[in-house]
């Protein structure tokens, strides 16, 4: 294979040894060389060679999101997308809309309503589902994944009755009046209906996560941490799924896999592993859940909430459940990915790892949301990672200070203390619950608001400097997955993955540029996977 050459650049190597230079030296998909554009031309520069020319523009290592789903991303491609509807009437419209394309009986499904964002109206009623969308069942994914709309075909589809037996952890919100549902189901009371919503079939699957991929490749990605089996039909689905479409089409975009614990005997009984697979896909840890989110009070929190008193929040699995799944994962010397959300979920898993010994790969702690003064040296740990979704504080405020109130607010993504302490942070976007685009991350960590907002900044004391928000997405991404040895930095021996910028990051006097910043290239093993 010849030998590349991308040079006349601004290229921020993210290493200490050579921060900046000029030109970078590509061959069999690794970095072989670096430094000025001469230097690297006359060494190098023989027939053989190709040579890019990036124009003077800005690179860093190629960003790697920590966790998102990438078959939640397809699923918008494929069903409704309702993210960033404005109101309940324009969210009750665009359902009316996609019902009429629907033949009678067919399940009507989408994701991304947030009624933070509605300028009018609260969350639809059953009724008026049932209203927009007489003929068809419908089942509506809130952005937080946790809570869930369904009109009366749904329920009536799936067998509901009063006395039906909610799956733990789950709630079916009744009418305090009529003590009918209203339609919105919390947490796993999903499950009621999602058993009998029909399986989407593999070339439909195949086709959104390859969309989903090559739009995450378009925002800047080169690598992502993605949850997905849950989604895509079990362990053994979503690994072909991913295998036939990294290894045999080479989209390019590098996956790690994080497996549900459901999927953990099956996961054995294949004899994978963390760190199974190759540069292009690999097996990560097992994902568990030890509570649910701020907008709906599901958060396990270890004071109640400020706006609510009476509420703590939930806790998904007891301490027994937690220890012994902790137990099983250990047994099999797999790391686990937990989200955690509140002070106590944190709380109660840092309590259960410290029961067991490290293993080869990192713990990761997802979200890292509200974390007490007291918990903070806990996580600093080498074996554990932080993975913070910075696009949050976009999404949860102004509301989440009521949640918490203004005493705890100030230990609200508090990622600034985590870095001071030295925990190892990454950062990623929880992807569809906010966007892909990664430097919309990036803009939320260094100014803590929303695009368009000109205040200092949700509790401002956390925000973190451009330099620091680029480490999570490179760097951090890269010890998530013990792979700091092969990327986040652009070293000599390392994968050729950048990605390159229509604007320079690290001189930006105003940081809203960020957002008129645009991917120019994004370079996965050497190659040029996208280009603007």
């Amino acid at each position: 294979m010849s030998k590349t050459i991308f040079t006349n650049g601004k290229i921020y190597t993210l290493d200490s040894n050579l921060p900046l230079v000029e030109a970078v030296v590509v061959e069999n998909g690794r970095i072989i060389d670096l430094g000025n554009h001469r230097d690297m031309v006359l060494q190098w520069g023989n027939e053989d060679a190709d040579i890019i020319d990036l124009q003077g523009r800005t690179v860093t290592p190629g960003l790697i999101d920590s966790h998102l789903h990438l078959s939640g991303v397809a699923f918008n491609l494929l069903d409704l997308n309702l993210t960033g509807v404005k109101s309940k009437s324009e969210m009750l419209r665009k359902i009316e809309e996609r019902a009429k394309t629907i033949p009678p009986g067919t399940w009507l499904v989408g994701m991304g309503w947030d009624e933070n964002l509605f300028t009018e109206g609260t969350i639809p009623t059953i009724e008026e589902l049932d209203y927009v969308a007489p003929h068809c069942p419908i089942y509506l994914k809130r952005i937080c994944t946790h809570a869930f709309l369904v009109n009366s075909k749904a329920l009536e589809r799936s067998g509901y009755h009063p006395s039906v037996e909610v799956p733990v952890g789950g709630t079916v919100v009744m009418d305090p009046v009529s003590k009918k549902p209203t339609g919105l189901l919390l947490e796993s009371a999903s499950k009621l209906v999602t058993k009998n919503i029909p399986d989407k079939t593999y070339e439909e699957l195949k086709s959104g996560l390859r969309n989903a991929m090559n739009f995450a490749i378009s925002m800047g990605l080169t690598s992502v941490h993605t949850n997905d089996p849950a989604y895509l039909g079990g362990l053994d689905q979503t690994y072909r799924l991913y295998d036939e479409l990294l290894n045999q089409e080479q989209v390019g975009l590098r996956c790690n896999l994080l497996i549900d614990y459901p999927f953990l005997k099956r996961l054995k009984e294949r004899e994978m592993h963390a760190g199974f697979g190759n540069e292009r896909l690999q097996i990560g840890t097992i994902k568990i859940f030890a509570d649910g989110a701020f907008g709906r009070r599901t958060a396990l929190l270890s004071e109640p909430y400020h706006d609510a008193p009476s509420e703590f929040g939930d806790a998904m699995l007891d301490q027994d459940a937690l220890y012994e799944i902790v137990k099983e994962a250990r047994d099999f010397s797999m790391p686990i990915a937990v989200h955690t959300i509140g002070d106590k979920a944190l709380e109660n898993v840092l309590d259960i790892l410290d029961q067991f010994p490290t293993v080869d790969h990192r713990d990761r702690i997802i979200h890292t949301s509200l974390v007490r003064p007291d918990l903070v040296q806990r996580l600093a740990d080498r074996s554990r990672i932080a993975d913070i979704q910075p696009r949050f504080v976009v999404g949860d405020y102004p509301w989440v200070r009521e949640r918490v109130g203004d005493v705890r607010e100030q230990y609200l993504y508090a990622w600034k203390t985590l870095l001071n302490a030295g925990v190892l942070c990454a950062g990623g976007s929880d992807a569809p619950v906010e966007p892909v685009d990664p430097l919309l991350g990036i803009h939320a960590a260094v100014t803590r608001r929303a695009p368009g907002e000109t205040h200092q900044g949700w509790n401002e004391k956390e925000i973190l400097s451009v330099l620091e928000a680029i480490k999570l997405f490179t760097i951090g991404g890269a010890y998530a997955t013990n792979e700091e040895h092969i990327k986040g930095t652009i070293t000599r021996g390392k994968l050729a993955d950048m990605t390159v910028y229509s604007k320079n990051l690290m001189t930006m006097e105003n940081p809203d540029e960020l957002l008129t910043t645009e991917i120019e290239m994004t370079i996965i093993n050497g190659e040029i996977k996208h280009q603007k």
